[in-house]
């Protein structure tokens, strides 16, 4: 594993702000790091790179502790935070070099890296710029930059997207796809659309807890199918449970036609379930007025956690 986190804690006085985080990720993931703003997602970060000391828990980067090896981890690392850490006199040149020779990159060496940077976030043409003539979209892109100059194992960006216009926002997927191919990103949002754009892989954080480590292709899963029944609904329900692959069973309701309508969840993937559903109905000689598969996407996923947090909040 690349990153190894565990039971990561930041208190601030009384207030916990990170709460026993635990996660490892492996090289060459792109990781989004979901949450409404306030749920702990820069301050774990700022844990991760080492600008803020945990209260409480460890961290492992590259087989690095992090709190016994702050300068070594911190070089294996890029790091673009929510407030661009720019210099708006300098030129995007001069900048990048101030951050190249900062990274301890030898002299000999800054040319090609600083080329190199700025060839991968497609900056060549603003090199003589000033930094304060350039828009937001170019000024995370020289944010970026800065961040991967000296070639990091992990890339780390709090909300790269934020106050981007919608082609800018296009542009900086693309540019996140192509660095993961040399490096490890994490990325922090509160827009689950980006998530799912770019990321393998989703953490979600409500008040400061880790509740869901998934990837998002298990997580979009279909397994729910919507079943319309010509039937009695009494009827229905105990052949349709002893159907294999059938969790639950629930009854949604019943249309002014008597078709009976019930959500059937599987125990996998409801795409194996739906010809053994259909089947049965058939069999049973019950008129089928419709079967389609729930899509569940992360928006759904969000809300359910949302709702699962407020109403352990209240107990």
């Amino acid at each position: 594993m690349v990153i190894e986190v565990n039971n990561l804690t930041r208190k601030y006085g009384s207030f916990t702000a990170v709460n026993k985080v635990s996660f490892k990720i492996p090289r060459g993931q792109i990781v989004g790091l979901l949450g409404h703003n306030g749920a702990g997602k820069t301050t774990t970060l700022k844990m991760l790179t080492g600008y803020l000391e945990a209260t409480s828990g460890s961290i492992t980067i590259a087989h690095l502790a992090i709190d016994e090896h702050m300068l070594a981890v911190q070089a294996k690392i890029g790091y673009l935070p929510e407030s661009s850490p720019l210099y708006a006199e300098m030129t995007v040149g001069e900048y990048l070099a101030y951050v190249a020779q900062m990274r301890g990159i030898p002299e000999g060496q800054q040319a090609a890296a600083i080329k190199d940077a700025l060839i991968a976030t497609d900056l060549s043409d603003k090199t003589l710029s000033p930094i304060a003539t350039l828009s937001k979209g170019y000024r995370q892109r020289v944010g970026v930059a800065q961040a991967i100059v000296h070639k990091p194992e992990i890339l780390i960006l709090d909300e790269p997207t934020n106050g981007l216009d919608p082609t800018q926002i296009l542009a900086m997927r693309h540019l996140i796809k192509n660095l993961s191919k040399t490096a490890t990103v994490i990325i922090s949002t509160h827009i689950m659309q980006e998530v799912e754009a770019i990321c393998d892989r989703v953490l979600i954080i409500l008040n400061g807890r880790l509740v869901v480590d998934s990837l998002l292709a298990d997580l979009q899963k279909d397994n729910t199918i919507t079943v319309g029944i010509k039937e009695q609904a009494k009827a229905i329900a105990p052949v349709l449970n002893q159907i294999k692959g059938v969790r639950t069973i629930s009854h949604l309701t019943s249309t002014s036609e008597g078709v009976q309508l019930f959500a059937i969840e599987a125990d996998k993937n409801a795409h194996d379930l739906a010809p053994l559903v259909a089947k049965t109905v058939f069999t049973q000689g019950w008129e089928l007025y419709s079967l389609s598969r729930e899509q569940r996407n992360l928006e759904s996923v969000f809300k359910e956690v949302n709702k699962v947090a407020r109403g352990a909040a209240h107990v």
